[in-house]
């Protein structure tokens, strides 16, 4: 698929998914969507990536939907642009790799839903994040009253939400919205330095991880620990673990081979 909203770069086992729709601040409208479909289910098959980076060019991570586009739906359409948002939005958050949001700018509406989508969050210390759909009459439809308040609690969700309120990089990493914050020059070595480290340990082990973790946080503790129990013996029965004990046993550098 050839993409005209986004550019996707491979480079060391990393893949580079940047939103490149700058006159619109990167907002998010239907062919928007159908590119990140595309291209992260290509990132989920690509065995040459093993762990995906989204961040924005310009000055916005992603401004949230595109509003002109919307304001011409009925309610029918607008459910199913919210539906396939939504879609979008699983696929990141349950692909095989980590994903991590380098958030640059702007990252509003479907942008901070996006970006709750990922794995984890590093922010520029120029980066925004708000939800601001009920100034439109609407509400969050990329799945954020759902994801925010697991991330953040659902008190300062719904102040979020209710007021509106854009914060700002530090508000959000005080709250637990995003897990760094760094210079803006810095922000693609940061999230490179994280890519590189989780680069380095047992692909099918971090593969489990994020299985375990989604899984049992939408269910409670002791169905949560079934799904551990189920993903640790995943990981048991790999020849990566016999090379990591052996490895350690050594006092060796392991060399995984996602086997």
């Amino acid at each position: 698929m050839e993409y005209k909203n986004i550019i996707f770069e491979k480079k060391d086992g990393i893949g580079y998914v940047t939103m490149n729709r700058t006159k619109a601040l990167n907002a998010l409208n239907t062919e928007v969507l159908t590119e990140l479909d595309d291209v992260f289910r290509a990132i989920d098959k690509d065995d040459e990536v093993q762990v995906a980076i989204v961040t924005g060019e310009g000055r916005s991570f992603i401004a949230g939907a595109d509003i002109a586009q919307m304001s011409e739906l009925n309610g029918t359409e607008g459910r199913d642009m919210t539906i396939q948002g939504q879609l979008v939005m699983e696929l990141i958050e349950t692909i095989n790799k980590p994903v991590i949001a380098a958030v640059n700018g702007f990252a509003l509406g479907g942008g901070n839903e996006l970006a709750m989508a990922c794995d984890i969050r590093i922010a520029s210390e120029k980066a925004k994040f708000g939800q601001p759909e009920v100034n439109l009459g609407i509400i969050p439809g990329y799945g954020g009253t759902q994801r925010l308040p697991r991330l953040v609690g659902k008190g300062m969700a719904k102040k979020l939400i209710y007021s509106a309120e854009m914060i700002d990089a530090q508000e959000a990493y005080r709250i637990g919205l995003v897990q760094e914050v760094v210079p803006a020059e810095e922000l693609m070595e940061a999230a490179e330095k994280l890519a590189k480290t989780i680069m380095s340990k047992a692909p099918i082990a971090i593969k489990m991880a994020k299985v375990a973790i989604n899984n049992g946080i939408n269910t409670d503790l002791k169905i949560g620990v079934q799904f551990e129990a189920e993903s640790y013996t995943s990981t048991f029965v790999s020849e990566d673990r016999v090379e990591g004990m052996k490895a350690f046993v050594e006092k060796r550098p392991a060399e995984f081979k996602n086997k």
